[in-house]
């Protein structure tokens, strides 16, 4: 029985396949063995497509196993081991982005015009989306002191986060993070917004930046690393299906 845990690990099988399991499952197998989650649980999914894609995950692997070329196999893992177990405190690490919203904080228009115009331009219609769709009404602000959302607004949140299954509650957990907004995680989940325009609009500021004042290397990096991190749970939650 295999597991992956975060460390290099050397290739130790030839093929990984998805094979039927118990309760309408569909369980990851190495040279026929059942892979298991870093708890030991059994890595078994009730979705055929992500467990194909798991299993070309471990089989795209070359001679050392690395973690960060397998994240579908890391999501899956959260939502087995953390999500599951402890969806209470997961909902409520989700919603403490609805506290400090990204798309609520925006630039005085006598600060950076331009900047404001397109904040304004692309997150007040998924503010608008928000209120329409989930009865959220969020306050926006100009500058960095903090406002108090709406409670009302922060409970249909909760409710609309309470709602979603482990699984898809694991790819917005995967995708608000990187994003640093509730509203575009939701967007995101409910298709509102495919993965890079999501990515776009949650790093507005520095692609604005970079556009004025050119491109440092580190911090395109950094960006990089995130927009991986949002098409990975996109790619994610896409596997669920409808």
């Amino acid at each position: 029985m295999s597991s992956l845990v975060n460390r290099p690990m050397k290739r130790f099988y030839k093929t990984a396949e998805a094979v039927p399991a118990e309760g309408g499952l569909h369980a990851v197998h190495l040279d026929g063995r059942p892979v298991r989650t870093p708890s030991k649980a059994a890595l078994a999914v009730p979705f055929p497509a992500l467990a194909d894609a798991i299993a070309a995950e471990w089989n795209e692997q070359g001679e050392t196993l690395v973690l960060d070329n397998m994240p579908l196999t890391q999501l899956a893992n959260s939502a087995i081991d953390r999500v599951a177990p402890l969806r209470d405190a997961m909902i409520e690490e989700v919603l403490r982005f609805a506290e400090t919203e990204l798309l609520c904080y925006r630039v005085a228009e006598a600060e950076d015009a331009d900047l404001a115009a397109r904040q304004a331009t692309a997150w007040q219609p998924l503010l608008d989306w928000a209120r329409q769709r989930y009865d959220a009404t969020l306050c926006h602000t100009a500058g960095l002191m903090p406002v108090d959302q709406p409670p009302e607004a922060l409970r249909a949140l909760r409710a609309a986060v309470a709602e979603l299954d482990d699984w898809r509650l694991t790819a917005l957990q995967a995708a608000v993070a990187p994003l640093g907004s509730l509203v575009l995680a939701l967007a995101l989940l409910e298709g509102r917004l495919d993965a890079e325009a999501a990515y776009r609009a949650a790093y507005l500021d520095e692609l604005f930046q970079m556009e004025h004042w050119g491109v440092d290397a580190e911090a395109q990096a950094r960006l990089e690393r995130q927009r991986k991190d949002i098409a990975d749970a996109a790619r994610f939650l896409a596997l669920l299906g409808s």
